[in-house]
């Protein structure tokens, strides 16, 4: 009996203690509810108490330990043509961590799995690097993200998760490519950036090239090299894809190229309805609101920035180097079609702003600047010193001179020699000179995006 009554009392005192327990959290739970209803979040952990305490070595400890071990994020990719959506792509996949390494598959694996490439394995490399965002770049890495590899990222390269878009990816077998890293829990999803791909780049450079008899007279100021393009001629590619396919010919002309060309047709619908919709937000995630400090030295180097390229890449780089501040003018759709004719831009100027923004040499960017270096404009921005490549889409022409005339005569000018050939014509020729595989390289890509938009696009939150 006594045994019994030992064991009826050992139970009972469990039961208070639970129960106890239970109270305790109810009351801890309630008054938590109150509190977060009631106070200010600002208010919860005050200055000289000891929440606020525990709070401030909280956030010691988390900053201590984010410095001696900082979280891996990984995203791969062709990155051929690079654009704003690859730069969002990347800013998403940095905000997840707090090193990015981006893995760049070589030319062979992209010619092996998708066709040629439009920009050669140096090229993006260099485009990718200078992303603001980007701080580690692996070269060679497989196209296929295989169990072994993924197994790599995490033990070679401290790898803490794999980031990819909400668009799917296979392997040629028809399995989910970050199976293997969603399996072990080390996967992050991002939003898709909407209104823009490589292939509807390449889309709309394949449009704008077709035979125009109408543009003759317009194009007669424009750079030889970019005025061939609109008549059917081949003009001399600085570094181009190794023609593996032959491509068709530029001068046939038929109802779509009649359509395409054609002066009556506005200029969107000649090189394709763009999905792209400019937010105010989207500015403000590119943009850094930096200020030039004071007593800076101010350079300003303005144009097109029309498919932004790795000739437009070293230019900023130079230019950067020419002082404190780099502020870069982009010229309007408008301004653009008038000099160089009516089927550029092939990106409008707020394509060409993110893009531009993305690039870690620049520090500003004025959108919609005028094409003409007036006073109005030095004395607003404080400009120290203007400059210029050696090499554009435009040059040598009179309307050239005319433009920088007044930083000329103020001895504010400086003509800088272009480390990169590279210009958007000569990207252009390298699709015109493969213009059946990029057509059938597109063809297959435009069916699958269509099949996204149409049957698996939902929302993703982007970060």
């Amino acid at each position: 009996m006594a045994a019994e009554g030992q064991r009826e009392k050992a139970l009972a005192w469990a039961a208070a203690a639970t129960g106890g327990a239970l109270a305790a959290a109810g009351v801890y739970w309630a008054g938590k509810k109150a509190l977060d209803y009631y106070v200010p979040y600002q208010y919860h952990y005050r200055p000289g108490t000891v929440s606020g305490w525990l709070a401030h070595q909280l956030d010691d400890y988390s900053q201590r330990r984010r410095s001696r071990r900082p979280v891996r994020v990984y995203m791969d990719g062709c990155f051929d043509m690079m654009h704003y959506g690859h730069a969002n792509a990347l800013r998403q996949a940095k905000a997840l961590g707090d090193v990015l390494v981006v893995g760049l598959i070589p030319d062979r694996e992209i010619l092996r799995c998708k066709g040629p490439p439009v920009l050669n394995e140096r090229e993006r490399y260099l485009l990718v690097d200078a992303v603001k965002w980007v701080d580690e770049v692996l070269q060679d890495v497989p196209y296929d993200l295989s169990p072994q590899f993924v197994e790599e990222l995490f033990t070679k390269h401290k790898i803490d998760y794999i980031i990819h878009g909400d668009d799917p990816c296979l392997l040629p077998d028809g399995t989910d490519a970050y199976a293997h890293a969603k399996k072990l829990g080390r996967f992050k999803m991002i939003k898709r950036t909407e209104g823009v791909s490589t292939t509807d780049i390449v889309g709309r450079m394949l449009t704008c090239t077709r035979v125009n008899p109408h543009m003759n007279k317009a194009q007669d100021n424009v750079h030889p090299l970019t005025r061939s393009f609109s008549r059917g001629g081949r003009a001399e590619s600085s570094t181009p894809v190794p023609a593996a396919n032959s491509s068709s010919n530029t001068s046939s002309i038929d109802e779509a190229a009649v359509v395409a060309s054609s002066p009556s047709v506005s200029r969107d619908m000649r090189v394709g309805v763009s999905r792209f919709l400019p937010t105010s937000r989207r500015l403000v995630q590119f943009s850094e609101g930096k200020f030039a400090p004071e007593g800076a030295t101010i350079v300003y180097i303005d144009g097109a920035f029309d498919v932004f390229h790795v000739g437009h890449v070293e230019i900023l780089e130079l230019a950067k180097q020419q002082g404190d501040f780099l502020l870069v003018g982009l010229h309007t759709d408008e301004d653009v079609e008038a000099r160089r004719g009516p089927h550029t831009p092939i990106m409008n100027v707020h394509e060409r702003a993110l893009s531009v923004l993305a690039c870690k040499y620049v520090d500003e960017v004025i959108i919609g600047a005028p094409s003409m270096i007036v006073d109005d404009l030095l004395r607003t921005f404080n400009i120290s010193l203007v400059v210029r490549g050696s090499i554009t889409e435009t040059r040598g022409t009179d309307s050239d001179d005319a433009r920088y005339a007044l930083p000329r005569q103020r001895g504010i000018f400086r003509q800088l020699a272009s480390p990169s050939k590279v210009v958007t014509a000569s990207i252009i020729q390298r699709i015109v000179d493969n213009r059946a595989a990029f057509e059938a390289r597109n063809a297959k890509k435009v069916a699958s995006e269509q099949a996204y938009y149409t049957n698996s696009k939902d929302y993703v939150k982007e970060v």
